[in-house]
């Protein structure tokens, strides 16, 4: 690959693993400790991600445990989920906080593959913004040291790059909706 157009590579990639990861937060059905990566606890008055203060356990399918390793940490860890978009009330025991998921309705379900989609089109969107980039690039190239051929050749690097992205994509929207459609 040309030392060019790599750096546009790199930003495509990280597009698309920002989405992967979005996509791990969307639940499907089943309890999945990924939807809590968003989630921050106040501790010792440092927003700290969840998974740094406990220990998060899935006992049965639809249910997550978290276990705070401090027990003065139960409270605000409580809070945090209650806050959060999470749409779930934790139950806690005094030892550890419980989560458990309902069974997603058939309106939820489309709804989150709306959203799916949705995210999904926005990762597109940002990946043509990469090639516009990566184009508006070339042209400003063209004008002082490169030829118009090669040019052209790496303005269709560009786009086989680009159509690739948005191919894995489309491909991610697709298997994340049929997990969410799965009963």
């Amino acid at each position: 690959m040309d030392a060019r157009i790599k750096p546009y590579d790199e930003k495509m990639t990280k597009t698309y693993n920002n989405l992967l990861g979005e996509f791990g937060t969307i639940r499907a059905g089943r309890a999945n400790p990924n939807v809590l990566n968003k989630i921050r606890v106040d501790y010792y008055g440092t927003p700290t991600p969840l998974q740094q203060v406990g220990n998060i356990t899935v006992p049965e399918p639809r249910i997550l445990q978290i276990q705070p390793w401090e027990t003065s940490m139960l409270k605000k860890i409580e809070k945090a989920i209650q806050t959060s978009d999470l749409g779930i009330n934790p139950t806690n025991d005094g030892r550890l906080i419980r989560l458990v998921f309902p069974e997603l309705t058939e309106e939820r379900r489309k709804d989150l593959v709306k959203d799916v989609k949705k995210k999904g089109e926005a990762g597109k969107v940002a990946i043509r913004n990469i090639r516009r980039d990566a184009n508006d690039y070339l042209k400003k190239l063209g004008k002082t040291e490169v030829s118009e051929d090669e040019i052209k050749d790496l303005e269709n690097e560009i786009q086989k790059l680009t159509d690739k992205y948005i191919k894995d994509v489309d491909k991610a929207v697709e298997e994340k909706s049929k997990e969410i459609l799965t009963v």
